[in-house]
């Protein structure tokens, strides 16, 4: 996947990187969807950082889950914020962010708190239609 991204690198400009010098930089990458991705990732102290946007809309989940698999390995998590309001910063409406400690797993949940592991999502409409029918 690294191949996608070195491909996509910014070389040059204020965002510039050097090609090989890894994970950090930004990156225009194409989607699963058919739409281009840009992509910023840079090191925090304690965090990986990545943020994902498209011209005209928000990413999706499945954009979300293919840039995170550019970056981290498929079993790993990453995760989504929402903070406290009086923390948001929005300078670009059409952009999701990607965070993972790096000093520290994140806690997770059963994933029975979730949905019913197993059950694809055709199925689970199936099988919860008539209680959305009769609420």
């Amino acid at each position: 996947m690294i191949d996608k991204l070195e491909a996509g690198r910014v070389q040059h400009g204020q965002f510039a990187t050097a090609p090989g010098s890894g994970p950090c930089g930004v990156f225009f990458v194409q989607g699963p969807c058919g739409c281009e991705l840009e992509v910023t990732a840079f090191v925090h102290p304690g965090l990986e950082h990545v943020a994902v946007s498209t011209p005209r809309r928000r990413p999706n989940w499945e954009e979300m889950c293919f840039v995170k698999d550019l970056f981290w390995d498929e079993e790993g998590s990453v995760m989504q914020l929402h903070p406290a309001q009086s923390r948001y910063v929005n300078n670009s409406r059409y952009c999701l962010h990607l965070w993972r400690p790096t000093y520290r797993d994140i806690p997770m949940t059963s994933p029975s708190f979730v949905g019913v592991v197993g059950l694809s999502p055709s199925d689970a409409a199936t099988l919860f239609a008539p209680i959305s029918a009769t609420a």
